[in-house]
């Protein structure tokens, strides 16, 4: 059932994208059919020069060319420069098609994975997504333009076969002798191509997740000197992908070499049965050339060949579209946060991963304006509860309320702009850092003094100013490290400001004298504003009004972090902390 839902999903996705290019599929479609049309006249009035000519011969005609035969021959000129020129309009036309299809389909993904936010992210690994949005977007690109070709290339076949028949019924039956062979194999083809494409293109994901991960973590491989054992993983699935594309082109050189084979024999077939009608005179030199044309049209259903493994190329790369978009995107409501401070709430929730309970029927409040630290060991759920409370995830069950307004009823721009976050390791987006720290759905972050305001909050100010072009430094081109990015990461929240403000381990990377003086400003930055924060430092966590251990899933003990620490269990997650000893001796 899970695979057809994916399939499903592929599928609706290429007729949605057939529907957006419905104009130039019906233009390239008429095209083609013209070309076809052309095509096929142009046997019958190649064949009527022929008899014009032995006409003017049998007559004894000094001027054959003229006449009859000048009137033919001109046709015959006007049709293969009107064939000529349909081609090249249907080239142009096919190119621009898939262009503007394949761009399509990568803004349509590129939106829902960012919308979908880390639930995609999560699902798919970073490699295997880029692959999708880049590599199958083009793959998937050409089926519009592909299943509007496909018309002309049925319609040949077809208008040749009928044109058989209006030359003799004879020819008609001598040509359907072979036919069900030949529809047998393209359909044996159609099969063994799909199952081929998708097995090539997981393939490709999983090289590209690896290389992503290799790139990723470059330093540490050229640390550890483990370059040829790390390219030997990433190359891994490469046999994988030799084979299938391999397979792939046995399957489609077997199902040529068939066509080659059942083309000619089928061909040779009409051409005796012409040949004899001629000379018994049911057919004329004209009609038998004619005949022999046709015949060639009408095999032309081999060249179906090549368009079935193109639509078994998109079909298969549509599908891993839509597996992506089978991820949903959080929907939102209308509702607007009434009058509050920011209070957190979690009533019941509970969130499941790969089958197993990381959060289990938690409840837990945070009073507006109060510092709620969440501790815990490595895989508590601390940075999932994190990403609830900013609706960055959503729990499987039980609801989180802000201001007593479960977070699914706010509208998009309600929530963001009620919620601040920064992260551990934040990404810098924006052309300058100036962009970075104003990023926000607030018009106002975008106003110099309080990008510099949140920058000073943040101690950010002092080494931005240091750099050459301050904060007009391109983001690319400013050499930061783990802590100013952190800092930057900071300032932006504080820039962004609301009721909530959540810092998912956004003090790891600080030196302890800033992580002290951050931690102050934060109190006083935003002294009205609710704050929920990750906190590995024992320091961190006696600085919060209240502090949640989360262990095994739940919320093992509430309280001040002064009262916790009595509990060796308690002071064993700050093992490794080098400022836990103080903090424990303060206590």
């Amino acid at each position: 059932m899970r695979g057809q839902v994916k399939t499903s999903s592929g599928d609706a996705l290429l007729r949605t994208a057939t529907r957006y290019s419905a104009g130039r599929c019906l233009a390239l479609c008429l095209l083609t059919v013209a070309s076809a049309g052309v095509g096929l006249l142009l046997p019958y009035v190649i064949g009527r020069t022929v008899d014009a000519l032995f006409a003017a011969h049998a007559a004894g005609a000094a001027d054959s060319v003229s006449g009859d035969v000048g009137h033919w021959l001109l046709i015959a000129a006007a049709l293969v420069g009107g064939l000529m020129l349909l081609d090249c309009c249907e080239g142009v036309l096919t190119g621009t098609t898939n262009a503007r299809t394949t761009a399509w389909l990568r803004g349509r993904l590129v939106r829902h994975v960012l919308a979908a936010g880390p639930g995609a992210t999560a699902r798919f690994p970073a490699g295997d997504l880029v692959a999708r949005l880049v590599g199958g977007t083009a793959q998937a690109g050409p089926a519009p333009a592909t299943v509007a070709a496909l018309a002309a290339t049925l319609v040949l076949p077809v208008g040749a076969i009928v044109a058989l028949g209006l030359t003799d019924l004879w020819l008609v039956a001598a040509f359907l002798v072979g036919a069900p062979a030949l529809a047998l194999l393209l359909r044996t083809f159609a099969r063994a191509s799909s199952d081929c494409v998708a097995a090539y293109l997981r393939a490709q994901g999983d090289i590209a997740t690896r290389l992503t991960e290799a790139i990723g973590g470059a330093r540490t491989i050229a640390a550890a000197h483990t370059a040829d054992r790390e390219a030997t993983r990433v190359l891994e699935p490469l046999p994988r992908l030799v084979h299938q594309g391999l397979r792939l082109w046995r399957v489609q050189g077997r199902a040529s070499a068939g066509a080659v084979t059942l083309a000619p024999l089928l061909q040779i077939t009409v051409i005796a049965t012409a040949g004899v009608l001629l000379l018994r005179h049911q057919l004329s030199v004209g009609e038998l050339l004619a005949a022999s044309r046709y015949a060639a049209l009408a095999t032309g259903v081999g060249m179906l060949v090549g368009d079935i493994a193109t639509l078994a190329r998109t079909r298969a790369a549509g599908q891993r579209l839509g597996d992506v978009l089978d991820e949903p995107a959080p929907r939102h409501g209308d509702a607007r946060l009434g009058d509050g401070g920011g209070r957190l709430e979690l009533r019941g929730v509970t969130v499941r991963r790969d089958g197993r309970t990381v959060l289990d029927h938690v409840d837990l409040t945070v009073p507006a304006g109060e510092t709620l630290a969440v501790v815990g060991a490595s895989g508590a759920g601390k940075s999932l509860l994190a990403a609830l409370a900013g609706r960055l995830a959503d729990p499987d069950d039980g609801t989180v309320l802000l201001d007593g307004t479960p977070l699914p009823e706010l509208s998009r721009t309600e929530l963001r702009a009620a919620i601040g976050y920064a992260f551990e390791r934040p990404t810098l987006l924006g052309d300058t850092l100036a962009d970075t720290i104003a990023l926000g759905p607030d018009p106002r972050t975008t106003h110099p003094d309080r990008v510099v305001g949140a920058a000073e909050a943040a101690h950010a100010d002092g080494f931005v100013r240091r750099l050459p072009d301050g904060y007009a430094t391109a983001c690319a081109d400013a050499p930061l490290s783990g802590g100013e990015a952190q800092r930057l990461g900071l300032a932006r929240a504080f820039a962004h400001g609301g009721r909530l403000l959540v810092l998912d381990d956004a003090l790891s990377s600080l030196d302890m004298i800033t992580e002290r003086e951050i931690a102050a400003a934060l109190l006083r930055h935003a002294p009205g504003t609710t704050r929920l924060v990750v906190a590995h430092r024992a320091t961190t966590a006696a600085r919060a009004t209240t502090v949640a251990w989360l262990d095994a899933g739940s919320v093992r003990a509430l309280g001040p972090h002064e009262r916790l620490w009595h509990d060796p269990a308690y002071r064993a997650v700050f093992a490794g902390d080098g400022d836990s000893a103080g903090v424990g001796g303060a206590a």
